[in-house]
C-alpha cells in the first residue's frame, strides 16, 4: 500500500489536518491505536479560537458547530466577590466559540466516513520508518497480521504519549519542559451553566473554572494539589467548594446535579525543538502540552496543522518546499507566544503556596493593574481569542 502523507492520531489534528489535506487533492492515510468510540470518549476543552473557527469552515465541518456552539464575547475573573469582566468583542472584535473537543472529533470524523476516507482504526504497534530518507514509511499490525504502508511525509498527530516523538532519536529533540505542583479537578453534570460566560476564580482555597459545553451542560473545575486521588471528592463536595471559590454571586445561582464525569488533569508546560526530522513532522501535543487555563491546548493544534497542511499543499500543488522546510519555525514561533500566555494565566489565577507572601502580592498588583488598564485588558483579550497564523 501506498500514499501520500501518513497521519498517525485520529484526534482532532490529526483528521483535520486529513480533511484539509483531501480537500486540496492530496492523498492520506490516517493511523489510530485506539478504537472511534474511545476517542470520542475522552473529555477535553471546549473554547475555540476564530483562527481554528475559520480552519473548521474551510475544512467544510462547521456547520454543525455553528448551529449549535455557544459564541462568547467575553469572560470574567473572578477575586472573591469582586468580578471582571473581559470584552474580547469589545477590546479586539473577535469572539470565541464555546463547542467541545469531542464534538468537533465528532464532525470530523462523520466528515471522513461520508467521504469513504482511509482512517484505520485499532492499529497496533504502528511504527515510523526510515524517515531520514526519501522513503519513509509506516507499518502496523491490524488483526493478528503485519502490514507497510510507503509514504512521502509522516505527520505524528498521536499526543504527548505516542509513537512519532518516541521514534525520534536520542539527542535529536531538545526539550523544555515545566511541571506545576498541582492538577485540575474536573466534574461534568446535566445542570444549567451557573453564568452565560466563563467565570476564571482566584480564590485563597485554589483556582476554580466555571464553563459549559451547551446550555443544559456544564463543566467545572477546582484546584487540587498533584496527585490527589479523585475518589477522595465526593459530587457535594465538589459543589460545596465550587460555590465557596466562584463567589456569592455564583453561588446563588448555581444549579448542581450528579457528575457523569470526574477526573483529574495534571499541569505542565512542555515544548519539544525542532518539530520536524526529515520526513516526519511533530504536531499538537505530540510537540507540545499547555496548561489548560488559557484555552489553548486544541487552539495550539489546530494552528500547527495551518502551517502544516499549507506546507504540504504547498509541496504537492506548487511543488515547493518552502512551507515545509519553515514548519518548524513558524509553529514554534506561535507555540511559545502561547506558552507564556497559559503560564501567565496559570500563574495569576493558581494559589502557590509554596511561593510565600511575596507571590499573593504579585497576583495582587496583576488583578489591580488589569482592573485599571484597558491596554492590560486588550492584551489578555487579544491572546485569549488567539494571535493571528
Amino acid at each position: 500500500m501506498r500514499t501520500q502523507v501518513a497521519i498517525i492520531g485520529a484526534g482532532p489534528s490529526g483528521l483535520l489536518l486529513s480533511q484539509l489535506l483531501h480537500k486540496a487533492g492530496v492523498d492520506c492515510i490516517v493511523f489510530e491505536r485506539r478504537s472511534p468510540d474511545y476517542v470520542l470518549s475522552r473529555i477535553r476543552a471546549g473554547v475555540l479560537e476564530q483562527g481554528m473557527v475559520g480552519m473548521l469552515e474551510q475544512a467544510g465541518v462547521s456547520e454543525r458547530m455553528h448551529r449549535e456552539g455557544l459564541p462568547h464575547d467575553g469572560f470574567a475573573i473572578s477575586v472573591g466577590d469582586t468580578r471582571l469582566r473581559i470584552d474580547l468583542k469589545g477590546l479586539t472584535g473577535s469572539r470565541v466559540m464555546v463547542y467541545g473537543q469531542t464534538e468537533v472529533t465528532k464532525d470530523l470524523m462523520d466528515a471522513h466516513t461520508a467521504r469513504g476516507a482511509q482512517v484505520i482504526y485499532e492499529a497496533e504497534n504502528v511504527t515510523p520508518l526510515d524517515f531520514d530518507t526519501d522513503h519513509p514509511r509506516i507499518t502496523y499490525e491490524k488483526d493478528g497480521v503485519t502490514h507497510e504502508v510507503a509514504c512521502d511525509f509522516i505527520c505524528g498527530c498521536d499526543g504527548y504519549h505516542g509513537v512519532s516523538r518516541a521514534a525520534v532519536p536520542d539527542g535529536a529533540i531538545t526539550e523544555f519542559e515545566k511541571v506545576y505542583p498541582f492538577g485540575w479537578l474536573g466534574i461534568l453534570s446535566y445542570v444549567k451553566p451557573v453564568d452565560h460566560e466563563l467565570i476564571y476564580a482566584n480564590h485563597p482555597n485554589g483556582f476554580a473554572l466555571a464553563s459549559m459545553r451547551s446550555e443544559t451542560l456544564s463543566r467545572y473545575y477546582i484546584q487540587v494539589p498533584a496527585g490527589t486521588d479523585v475518589n477522595k471528592w465526593s459530587d457535594d463536595a465538589i459543589w460545596a467548594e465550587l460555590k465557596v471559590r466562584l463567589g456569592a454571586e455564583a453561588a446563588a445561582k448555581m444549579e448542581t446535579g450528579p457528575s457523569i464525569e470526574k477526573s483529574i488533569a495534571p499541569l505542565r508546560s512542555f515544548v519539544a525543538e525542532p518539530l520536524r526530522f526529515g520526513r516526519l513532522f511533530l504536531a499538537g501535543d505530540a510537540g507540545h502540552i499547555v496548561p489548560p487555563t488559557g484555552a489553548k491546548g486544541l487552539n495550539l493544534a489546530a494552528s500547527d496543522i495551518h502551517y502544516l497542511s499549507s506546507g504540504l499543499i504547498e509541496y504537492y500543488g506548487e511543488k515547493s518546499a518552502a512551507g515545509i522546510d519553515a514548519y518548524s519555525q513558524h509553529a514554534l514561533a506561535r507555540i511559545w507566544k502561547a506558552e507564556r500566555f497559559s503560564w501567565w494565566m496559570t500563574s495569576l489565577l493558581h494559589q502557590f503556596p509554596e511561593l510565600g507572601a511575596f507571590n499573593a502580592r504579585m497576583q495582587q498588583a496583576d488583578m489591580d493593574y488589569l482592573a485599571s488598564s484597558e491596554a492590560a485588558q486588550r492584551s489578555l483579550a487579544e491572546n485569549y481569542v488567539g494571535l493571528p497564523f
